[in-house]
């Protein structure tokens, strides 16, 4: 709930926008609802009616409000297999710190000039300016933000793939004597492998992904441009 001072302050589209993006972050899009979201305000849920007609109209705003916000990290290898690397790792940090996102990307479309810009336009140019042209730029982009958001969607509801949280090790360490415990004549790969499993949902293998991912690619961008980036890998 919010705290007395919060409740203070003048309501605005942006504040109402913060706010419900809080309460799908930390809880869950379901939780989100007009008169949880007044509540938490401090307003009477009629109030929100003139900011938004629905709260499908407001999950559209916090789509665009975290897409709108997305920076670009700084560019301190600037070779395509840098580029694409940096440019993953940012977006499965923007749906880490926004989990939300995993499933408004999942569900719906964003068109407005904020989010295009923020999650698109720049990071487009980003890309060509690393030597992709055409729709190499293009393909490359969506490979980018469909392999971060599977691997985000597989990683949130398995947290002990999760780096820094308290209790990762104690639930990695349950969920490698859950594989264990198999019957061994029906699962004898799982059984045996029980430690390797539990790495799948881990930033390691995430990493492991993006680099076979980059090879990929670097295999359809200019001569140039490949060999430039073959070198930051070697």
């Amino acid at each position: 709930m919010a705290g007395p001072r919060s409740r203070t302050r003048a309501l605005t589209s942006e504040r109402i926008i913060e706010v419900a993006t809080r309460i799908c972050d930390e809880e869950d899009i379901e939780v989100l609802t007009i008169r949880r979201l007044a509540s938490d305000l401090g307003v009477g849920a009629m109030t929100l009616y003139s900011y938004f007609r629905s709260k499908e109209e407001i999950l559209d705003a916090i789509a665009d409000h975290v897409m709108g916000a997305f920076r670009l990290p700084a560019a301190e290898e600037t070779s395509p297999a840098a580029v694409v690397r940096d440019l993953a790792l940012a977006f499965l940090e923007m749906m880490r710190e926004h989990p939300s996102m995993v499933r408004l990307f999942s569900t719906r479309v964003n068109t407005t000039p904020e989010s295009m810009r923020g999650a698109f336009e720049a990071v487009i140019g980003r890309l060509r300016e690393a030597g992709f042209t055409d729709g190499d730029a293009v393909r490359v982009y969506g490979l980018i933000v469909q392999y971060s958001l599977g691997f985000a969607s597989y990683q949130a509801p398995r947290p002990w793939g999760r780096p820094g949280l308290p209790d990762a090790e104690e639930l990695r360490r349950q969920r490698r004597h859950f594989y264990a415990a198999l019957p061994q004549g029906g699962f004898p790969n799982m059984v045996e492998l029980a430690d390797e499993l539990t790495a799948l949902p881990s930033d390691d293998q995430f990493r492991f992904g993006l680099e076979c991912l980059i090879e990929g690619v670097l295999r359809r961008v200019p001569a140039g441009s490949a060999g430039d980036a073959a070198s930051t890998t070697s």
